[in-house]
């Protein structure tokens, strides 16, 4: 397992463990050079929101990686965590439909998050 992997597979582990949905994990490598991935979560409620931002930020720092910048974590809406190369989104279900991130990020590949969960 690469070195990203294993970032990307704390990242979705805390974030089902939360009972996140509607995970998605977007490759925009070769479309954008401001991250590598984008992975978007959904919860419902700013209180679910805040819970699984809180929760990958943990993890995160327990395995070894500090989040360099945070955004949303007040109002549970839209928190935005940025790892560098990997940028999480984790929306309250009514931002997301929104926002529409997917939409708008649509030439990036979508991977199959559920590898990551068991690896």
């Amino acid at each position: 397992m690469t070195e990203v992997e294993k970032r990307l597979s704390v990242i979705l582990k805390a974030g089902d463990d939360k009972k996140a949905f509607d995970i998605k994990v977007l490759n925009i490598s070769e479309i954008t050079n401001i991250a590598d991935y984008f992975i978007i979560f959904s919860g419902n409620s700013d209180r679910q929101v805040i819970s699984i931002a809180n929760a990958i930020e943990d993890q995160m720092k327990e395995a070894g990686y500090m989040v360099s910048n945070k955004e949303g974590n007040r109002t549970g809406r839209w928190v935005l965590l940025d790892y560098g190369d990997i940028v999480v989104h984790v929306f309250h279900k009514e931002e997301r439909e929104f926002y529409n991130l997917e939409r708008i990020w649509v030439d990036g590949k979508e991977l199959d998050f559920e590898k990551f969960l068991t690896a």
